[in-house]
């Protein structure tokens, strides 16, 4: 730290994973951190043990270490203007930065490896990071998930000039950023809430990518159009046109494997140590952002079978005689479409039931049509009141709403509540829970139900 660097910060909306990342890295330099969330979480009490004081009453504390000399203050974009806390630290004066613009200047004296698109790029952040963690190069990184390898969303590594950086498109986060290096996994519409258009979303990263420095790179989904200043390469499954390719993709409990195939040289059989196709693709975008950095290939191949994902994307929780009970964020149905197509590769023959929990009600009114047609795939839906996060209600709108769209007989309205007293009699097959709001809380529940269940058989 400088002396023109703050040494009090206080974020507004802590608990948020991307809020809780900064403010691990403001408590390895030192600062005192203050923070206000709505709502207890495990973040929050991480965050608390590890020295932050936190506040979850909306009513301003006066402290006599906040000044505006040397207090910065951090808010998240789901924060309401009206926040009393946003409010007051304006009114008087404070230094105050969304979360993108603080996280824009902190890495902007690195080598930013940012990593975007609609799906994928916490499980790719976190693959990039766990890869280059231990070699030469090195890395500290902002991660969007808790990485079950590090038990944490964030690393810091003074020694090494990379930051590996998940590039959020909310809000248009992502244009504060300046990246060395970029990945971008895919550009399926979302957030049109704040985007307007699919047109408007995808103009915001053709912007993203020319914001890439021009003697870095570009790692890219074929088939995407993107133009950028920097040299481009890009990556697809069993393609023979892309620069990075995997072939012969097999699946077991133990994770998935293929062959890779770089412009130099073929691995045989290399294993991710997580399932599914999509994360086929998301350790190739990885790898090649690595091979660009000139980082040992060989080390790495060797290393990736070590990697055990991160929490709540496609987290295997329980295993019983009975149930294989899977906890996924999705909440896109593109997303959904990945998590039942991996579900069914891996258990052919197995009834599948969804918990879903929608998250955002513009979300929901935007791909209503979409969300239906995919969990109709399932077995067996069980809808979750919408979690609206940041959002008032749209009229009409409600998962009542969405359940209509649902072609399929085997489906119901359901409340928190009663969820648990309905899989006591109804626990066969494969059980997941789905979405990004507060259903992750029902994790530890759902598990000690099954494992109740199995104890009686």
């Amino acid at each position: 730290m400088t002396t023109n660097q703050p040494k009090v910060i206080f974020f507004i909306g802590i608990g948020g994973i991307g809020m809780s990342a900064l403010a691990r890295y403001y408590l390895a330099l030192g600062c005192k951190v203050f923070g206000y969330d709505k709502t207890r979480s495990d973040l929050t009490d991480s965050l608390t043990q590890e020295g932050a004081v936190i506040s979850y009453d909306d009513v301003w504390q006066e402290n006599e270490c906040f000044s505006k000399e040397s207090t910065l203050v951090i808010y998240t974009p789901a924060i309401s203007s009206e926040n009393v806390w946003f409010k007051q630290f304006k009114s008087l004066g404070y230094h105050v930065l969304k979360r993108a613009q603080a996280l824009g200047e902190i890495t902007r004296n690195s080598n930013g490896l940012c990593v975007a698109g609609t799906h994928g790029k916490s499980t790719t952040s976190a693959m990039l990071a766990f890869l280059l963690n231990d070699t030469e190069l090195g890395c500290s990184a902002f991660l969007g998930a808790i990485a079950t390898n590090f038990g944490n969303n964030f690393l810091i590594n003074p020694r090494s000039k990379y930051t590996v950086i998940e590039a959020d498109e909310y809000d248009r986060s992502f244009l504060n950023l300046s990246p060395f290096a970029s990945i971008i996994t895919n550009i399926d519409p979302d957030h049109l809430d704040i985007y307007e258009s699919e047109e408007k979303f995808y103009e915001g990263f053709r912007q993203f990518a020319m914001k890439i420095d021009p003697s870095g790179f570009l790692i890219l989904k074929e088939g995407l159009k993107i133009n950028t200043l920097c040299k481009k390469k890009t990556y697809a499954l069993n393609s023979s046109t892309a620069d990075y390719t995997a072939q012969n993709i097999t699946e077991s409990v133990d994770g998935a494997c293929f062959d890779l195939y770089t412009p130099t040289s073929t691995y045989a059989h290399l294993c991710i140590g997580i399932n599914g196709s999509h994360n086929v693709e998301n350790a190739l975008a990885a790898l090649a952002l690595c091979d660009n950095l000139g980082a040992d290939m060989h080390e790495l191949v060797r290393k990736f079978q070590q990697f055990k994902g991160i929490k709540r994307r496609f987290e295997k929780i329980y295993s019983g005689k009975n149930v294989v009970y899977i906890d996924d964020y999705a909440h896109h149905p593109t997303e959904i479409n990945r998590l039942i197509s991996s579900v069914r590769h891996m258990f052919p023959n197995q009834p599948i039931t969804g918990i879903f929990q929608p998250h955002l009600f513009s979300r929901t009114r935007d791909f209503g049509d979409a969300f239906g047609q995919e969990l109709a795939k399932l077995d067996s839906v069980i809808l979750l009141p919408v979690y609206p996060a940041r959002e008032l209600p749209i009229q009409g709108i409600d998962s009542n709403w969405l359940l209509q769209k649902i072609k399929n007989p085997n489906k119901r309205l359901m409340n928190p509540s009663e969820l648990l007293e309905h899989l006591r009699s109804n626990t066969k097959g494969v059980l997941l829970t789905i979405g990004a709001g507060d259903i992750d809380r029902m994790v530890e529940p759902i598990k000690e139900l099954l494992q109740i269940n199995d104890s009686a058989l």
